[in-house]
């Protein structure tokens, strides 16, 4: 062979070795596009759906990523990785806007990402409001010219019969239109808006637009007046959560006012100036398809993330998977969020003979983009040889009763969480129904080592002052402090009294807490009339009463709905003065003034 033959031959191996070493180089790179269903500009609150696909990836699982912001600013995590590669996508401010879509191959890692840039102009044309339709037919966006910067706008509209509802102030920056969603409206129904600047010293209001809404297919279920007669002045709209149906917003004599997406579970919480949570789980689908999400009144995503993603940052923190979140999701200050998950490990001789499958909770908590930066985990702080009091157990996976697991054909509930709150303390409260305790964990506003501070209920670390012969909550649901962190409001399901006395009602409570000296006294323990085996909420009333919700009350009569609801109103004797009682399973109500003051 000759001297150039061989360093030819040389070349060729150098070049193949390289390519080995890299074996990306033999295939494609892959590449990201993605599409609006409208191109720019558009108007603003046009709801735009934004489509990513792939090419030149390997073959297998693609998840996808969409972060948004403004041109030249920080991008907002929307949607994190996860199967869904469209994104329905609306703003109500006018400018221009940044959409970056990702994908992922699960199979290699490899990612890719592309922006594109995107208009948003205003719907104000001249010198006087407009009112545009949104996609929700009881869902409007009110634009208003620019207002002069120090200054202040809300937009306010009012019924035909007189009530008044107001959105949250904006800040004026003498440049752009004013935009807000209005929602809370019955259907065919005209109202009347107007907007009202605050100029720091004085209010202009500015003229009215009529707004006449459309026909809805969304009808509220049956509703009966338990106090006829009677309707409070105070925290007149009722959003309520029922199972098997989308969210609802009803005025107090149970016309609706607003309905939510249909792809949830259940809501959880609502949110100062028109946002809310909810989720969605099914025990019957993998963990990417259970989700938690922020939407706004015209259903548009705010963030949303699913447990799979969620697993793949507690593995490189150490902490056991979750199935889905079930129960519940509280948003943060700061724009975080803190969410109940479950996971369920195969125990022996533990909680029965032999191997048994016991589904635990996990507490997570995720930063404004969707990251987990603390997580609980009960199997690790709780003792599991205290089984569910009552032995509840989960078979049919498909029910909303106990949240997903997946080793057994059946399980032990044993824990069943239901409700978290972040203590004014910056502690976690956190009810844990089947083992009829609330529990205070370290958190210390991230800084905490998740140790039990203490347990409150029957057999826990406190003591209780009532002249009650059963003082003590059951199965309870709800469970929060007010801002003096020490008043501790809950609805008490009672299904352990139950068990003792099968006349026994479930009770709305009070509780005052002195964590020093470990007692606890009954302050309130309203006997809510009827009996309800599941579901339920509690919340203060800014007339110093008290909402409660009934959410699973058997119906007597045998009907094809065998369950109802009621929501009703306390004063501080623990009277019924007001109540409801509507024709579906609620998990949650909550007694609002507006859409956008929880």
């Amino acid at each position: 062979m000759s001297a150039v033959e061989l360093k030819h031959n040389n070349l060729k191996i150098l070049l193949l070795l390289g390519l080995l070493a890299h074996p990306a180089a033999l295939v494609a790179q892959m590449s990201v596009a993605v599409t609006p269903s409208l191109p720019s500009p558009a108007p603003l609150g046009t709801p735009i759906t934004w489509t990513a696909t792939v090419s030149g990836a390997n073959p297998g699982t693609l998840w996808y990523r969409f972060r948004i912001g403004p041109m030249g600013g920080d991008l907002h995590t929307v949607v994190d990785y996860g199967p869904k590669s469209s994104l329905i996508w609306g703003a109500i401010h006018e400018g221009a806007y940044v959409i970056e879509a990702s994908a992922r191959s699960l199979a290699s890692g490899e990612t890719a990402e592309t922006t594109t840039p995107f208009r948003l102009t205003s719907l104000v044309t001249g010198d006087t409001p407009v009112v545009t339709p949104t996609a929700h037919p009881l869902v409007f966006v009110y634009s208003a010219p620019p207002c002069a910067a120090g200054s202040r706008m809300r937009a306010q509209f009012e019924s035909p019969e007189g009530f008044v509802q107001h959105t949250p102030y904006k800040a004026c920056n003498g440049q752009d239109s004013m935009n807000f969603y209005i929602g809370g409206m019955r259907p065919e129904t005209q109202y009347t808006a107007r907007h009202m600047v605050d100029t720091g010293g004085s209010l202009v209001n500015g003229p009215d637009v009529t707004l006449p809404t459309a026909a809805t297919s969304v009808q509220p279920p049956p509703v009966t007046s338990l106090t006829p007669g009677k309707v409070p002045a105070v925290a007149g709209l009722l959003l309520q959560s029922p199972l098997f149906s989308p969210p609802i917003a009803t005025d107090l004599n149970g016309n609706l006012v607003w309905y939510g997406p249909s792809d949830l579970s259940f809501l959880t919480r609502a949110y100062a100036g028109g946002t809310f949570l909810g989720l969605f789980e099914d025990g019957t689908q993998d963990p990417s398809q259970q989700f938690f999400r922020e939407f706004d009144l015209a259903g548009i995503t705010h963030a949303e993330t699913n447990a799979a993603r969620v697993n793949e940052q507690l593995a490189v923190m150490g902490v056991h998977p979750i199935n889905a979140f079930h129960h519940e999701a509280v948003k943060l200050p700061g724009g975080g969020y803190l969410l109940l998950a479950d996971s369920d490990r195969i125990l022996t001789d533990v909680q029965g003979p032999g191997d048994v499958d016991v589904i635990g909770d996990t507490i997570l908590v995720l930063d404004a983009n969707l990251q987990v930066v603390w997580a609980w985990d009960a199997f690790d702080h709780l003792d599991p040889h205290r089984a569910a009091l009552l032995g509840e157990t989960c078979s049919g996976k498909a029910s909303l009763a106990c949240a997903p697991w997946h080793l057994a054909p059946t399980a032990n509930d044993w824990l069943h969480g239901n409700s978290l709150q972040l203590t004014p303390d910056g502690n976690i409260l956190y009810s844990v129904r089947h083992q009829d305790w609330v529990v205070k964990i370290d958190y210390q506003n991230g800084a905490g080592t998740g140790a039990i501070l203490w347990r409150l209920g029957k057999d826990g670390d406190f003591q209780i002052t009532s002249a009650d012969p059963y003082p003590w909550f059951s199965h309870q649901h709800d469970a929060n402090f007010e801002k003096d962190n020490t008043s501790l409001l809950l609805f008490d399901d009672g299904d352990t009294r139950q068990g003792i006395d099968p006349a026994a009602h479930s009770r709305g409570q009070v509780l005052k807490i002195d964590e020093q000296n470990r007692m606890a006294t009954l302050i309130l323990n309203a006997d809510l009339g009827t009996y309800s085996a599941a579901l339920g909420s509690a919340q203060k009333l800014v007339n110093g009463h008290y909402h409660f919700d009934s959410g699973f009350i058997a119906d007597p009569s045998g009907s094809a709905k065998p369950y109802f609801s009621q929501a009703v109103e306390v004063n501080a004797a623990g009277e019924i003065v007001f109540g409801l009682q509507i024709g579906a399973q609620e998990y949650r109500s909550i007694r609002m003034r507006d859409l956008y003051t929880p």
